[in-house]
C-alpha cells in the first residue's frame, strides 16, 4: 500500500475543493477492479484455449462471432455507463432521491433494450453472419451460427449485470462487484471444462456456460441492488415510473457512448470481414491475439470506472478544480500501471502462447501481434481509453464520440485495409492500424484535457 500511495501522489488528499478522495479511497476502488478485470480476461483466455482443443475451425468461428457479439456488449455497457455518470453526479450533489431514481431507471432501460436486441439477433443472426462472413469455410460458419444463437440468450443477463455493477461502482463499492464476478467466472470455467472435455460440444461447450454465468450474475446483482443499505438503492416504484427527464439525462451520456462503442465494434466487424479472407491460420491467430490483447489492456480498462466515479462526483459537487486535479492524477497513475503491467505481459508472453494447441505458423503470428499491442498499451492506451471515461463523466460526450468516429471508423478501418489487404501484411497490418488509432485518439483526448473545454459541460 505504501508503494501505491507514493506512486499516486505524495500528499494524501486534495485540499482545495470539497470532494476528497484519499489515496486509500482510490486504492479500494482500483484493486478490486483490477482483480475483477483479470478474472474476466483469464476466463476469456481459458474459453479460447479450451475451444482450441476442438480444432482451429471452432476457434475461428467463435472469434469471428465475438466481434459481432461484443457490439451488443458495448451497447449494454454504454447504457450502464450513462447511468453511472448520472448516479455519480447526484451522489456528488448528495441528492439521494434522484440517485435512487437514476439507478432504477437505468435498470429499466437496460432490461427493455437488451430484450429487444436479443429478439432481433435470434431472428436475423444467420442472415447477418452470411452477409459478414459468407466467404468463411463451412466448418467455421457452422461454429459461428452455433455460438451466436446460444450467447444471444445472455443479452438480458449481461445488460442487467452491467447496470447493477455500474450502480455499485458509482458508489465506489467495487469490492462487491469483484466478488460477484469471481463467482460468475467460476461458474463459467467449470461449465467450459464440462462442455469441451466431457461433452465434447465444441463452440456450444463455451457458449452455454457464458449464457448461464451472465444470467446468474444478473440475478445476484439485482438482489443486491434491491436490498442495498448503501448510498443508492433501486426500487420497483421508481423502475416502473415514467420519468422522461431522468431518462433523457441517462441517454444523454448513453446514446453517444453507445454510438461510439457500436461504431468502434462495427469497424472491428468490418476488419473481421477482411481477416476472414486471410485464411484459417490468420483468423485463429487473430482470435487468440485478441484474448491476450485484452489481458495486456487490463490496467487501463480497470481505470475507466474509477475516472467515471471520481470525476462524476467532483462535477456533481461543482468542484471543477478537484475534477481537473483528479483527471491528471488518474491519468498519471494509469500510465504507471500500464507500463509495469505490460512489461510483465511481454515477459510471460512466450509461456502464454504455449497453452494454445495451434500450429507453429499461428503461434508465431500471435507472438508478433501481441508484442506490438503490449508495447503500445504501455504508453498510449491510458490516453486513448480511461481518459475518455473521465471526459464522458464530465459530460463531454460529443467530443469523445467524434474523436472515436474519426480514429476507429475511418483511420483504423482504412489502415487495416491498406496494410492488411492491399500490402498483404495480414493481421500484422491490422495490429499496426489499431495502434495508429490509439496514438491519434490519445493525442486528441489529452489536448482536450489541457484546453479545458470539458469543464463547461453539464449533465444534471
Amino acid at each position: 500500500m505504501n508503494l501505491f500511495v507514493r506512486l499516486i501522489e505524495p500528499s494524501q488528499k486534495y485540499q482545495k475543493g470539497g470532494r476528497l478522495f484519499s489515496n486509500e479511497d482510490l486504492r479500494k476502488m482500483i484493486v478490486p477492479l483490477l482483480i475483477e478485470q483479470a478474472l474476466q480476461l483469464v476466463v476469456g483466455m481459458m474459453d479460447t484455449m479450451m475451444v482450441s482443443y476442438a480444432g482451429e475451425a471452432a476457434v475461428s468461428g467463435v472469434s469471428l462471432d465475438t466481434m459481432l457479439y461484443v457490439i451488443f456488449m458495448n451497447l449494454f455497457t454504454a447504457v450502464a455507463t450513462g447511468g453511472s455518470v448520472v448516479i455519480s453526479q447526484y451522489l456528488g450533489r448528495q441528492d439521494k432521491d434522484n440517485a435512487d431514481l437514476s439507478a432504477s431507471q437505468v435498470i429499466r432501460i437496460s432490461a427493455v433494450f437488451s430484450i429487444l436486441c436479443m429478439v432481433l439477433i435470434l431472428l436475423t443472426g444467420n442472415w447477418i453472419l452470411k452477409v459478414l462472413y459468407g466467404s468463411a469455410e463451412a466448418d467455421v460458419m457452422a461454429a459461428c451460427r452455433t455460438y451466436l444463437r446460444i450467447v444471444t440468450l445472455s443479452f438480458p443477463g449481461n445488460a442487467l449485470y452491467n447496470a447493477g455493477a455500474a450502480i455499485y461502482r458509482s458508489m465506489g463499492r467495487t469490492k462487491t462487484t469483484m466478488k460477484v464476478s469471481m463467482t460468475m467466472n467460476a461458474v463459467n470455467i467449470i461449465g467450459n471444462a464440462v462442455g469441451i472435455f466431457v461433452l465434447h460440444a465444441g463452440a456450444a461447450g463455451v457458449a452455454w456456460p457464458t449464457t448461464i454465468s451472465w444470467s446468474f450474475a444478473a440475478v445476484v446483482m439485482m438482489v443486491l441492488c434491491f436490498r442495498s443499505k448503501h448510498e443508492v438503492r433501486i426500487r420497483w416504484n421508481k423502475i416502473l415510473r415514467l420519468d422522461f427527464a431522468m431518462r433523457k439525462r441517462i441517454l444523454h451520456i448513453a446514446v453517444p457512448n453507445g454510438i461510439e462503442g457500436g461504431l468502434f465494434q462495427a469497424s472491428k466487424v468490418f476488419i473481421g470481414t477482411l481477416i476472414a479472407t486471410y485464411g484459417t491460420y490468420q483468423i485463429a491467430a487473430n482470435g487468440i491475439s485478441q484474448t491476450i490483447w485484452s489481458l495486456s489492456a487490463l490496467s487501463s480498462v480497470a481505470m475507466s470506472p474509477v475516472f467515471v466515479t471520481v470525476i462524476g462526483q467532483c462535477m456533481g459537487a461543482k468542484d471543477i478544480d478537484a475534477a481537473e486535479y483528479y483527471m491528471h492524477k488518474l491519468t498519471r497513475l494509469s500510465l504507471i500501471m500500464g507500463f509495469v503491467w505490460n512489461i510483465f505481459i511481454l515477459a510471460i508472453l512466450p509461456l502464454l502462447v504455449q497453452v494454445y494447441q495451434v500450429s507453429d505458423i499461428t503461434r508465431n503470428l500471435i507472438l508478433i501481434c501481441v508484442a506490438i499491442h503490449a508495447a503500445a498499451a504501455a504508453f498510449v492506451h491510458p490516453f486513448a481509453f480511461p481518459l475518455s471515461g473521465g471526459l464522458r463523466a464530465s459530460g463531454d460526450v460529443k467530443f469523445t464520440l467524434y474523436s472515436s468516429i474519426f480514429t476507429s471508423v475511418f483511420l483504423r478501418a482504412l489502415l487495416s485495409y491498406i496494410l492488411g489487404t492491399l500490402l498483404g501484411m495480414g493481421i500484422i497490418g491490422v495490429t499496426l492500424a489499431m495502434v495508429s488509432d490509439w496514438i491519434v485518439k490519445g493525442a486528441m483526448d489529452y489536448v482536450r484535457l489541457l484546453r479545458g473545454r470539458w469543464k463547461t459541460k453539464k449533465v444534471i
